[in-house]
């Protein structure tokens, strides 16, 4: 498992309340290695999401453990597991979650500019114009179109080069052809960054195009593939 940059060990999430006790996740352990893209399938309420929260550091366990970049998540306080993410992660959500009060290339150079890069604006400018957007750096959120504010998601998560990309139905919210251009930029920079693409879909066409799929069905792992 050297070469595996996410491990997870015997992982479950329980929630209670007064009147009932729901498993979200049952006894998952898998590992992904270094700049593989993989899939995380399942039905809707199969616990795809959670599971990311999970392995991302976003949430914890109520059993089992995750090692991410070689740390053990539950070895590590909140502040420590936000700055493990800061060095080592990307995320792309459905939401897009982007600052409305920020430009296009405003919002890519805030993670450059947290890092102390002193290229954030050239970089973030460079990584606008890769991904398309090169004539809307001045541009705010809502003078965007869906398809575009993913785009500068996308821009904004791979703007640090992190070495693992969480991505929650990154093409969720949009048209089919808009859905496969932003598929196909997760993928061309996945492999020209050698950056670990963890992706929570329901499109099986996209699944197809990981190295391997994660199969959830009502919380526990059906069938891995290394």
């Amino acid at each position: 498992m050297s070469d595996s940059v996410i491990v997870a060990r015997h992982l479950s999430k329980v929630v209670r309340s007064q009147e009932a006790t729901l498993t979200i996740l049952d006894d998952v352990s898998l590992a992904i290695a270094k700049a593989s893209s993989v899939a995380i399938v399942g039905a809707s309420g199969s616990g795809k999401s959670t599971l990311l929260s999970l392995l991302a550091g976003l949430d914890l366990p109520s059993s089992g453990e995750v090692h991410l970049a070689g740390r053990n998540l539950s070895d590590l306080d909140e502040d420590q597991r936000a700055e493990l993410r800061a060095e080592h992660v990307g995320f792309v959500f459905q939401s897009f979650q982007l600052l409305d009060s920020l430009t296009a290339l405003e919002n890519v150079m805030l993670p450059l500019e947290l890092h102390g890069r002193h290229d954030a604006r050239q970089r973030a400018a460079d990584l606008l114009q890769r991904v398309g957007l090169g004539a809307r750096l001045t541009h705010y959120p809502r003078q965007l179109s869906g398809g575009e504010q993913q785009r500068v998601a996308i821009a904004r998560a791979f703007a640090s080069e992190p070495d693992i990309l969480f991505a929650d139905e990154p093409t969720g919210n949009l048209d089919a052809v808009t859905g496969q251009h932003i598929t196909d930029l997760l993928f061309d920079l996945n492999r020209e960054q050698h950056t670990t693409l963890v992706m929570v879909t329901h499109d099986q066409r996209l699944a197809e195009r990981c190295q391997s799929a994660l199969q959830l069905e009502a919380g526990r792992l059906l069938e891995p593939t290394q």
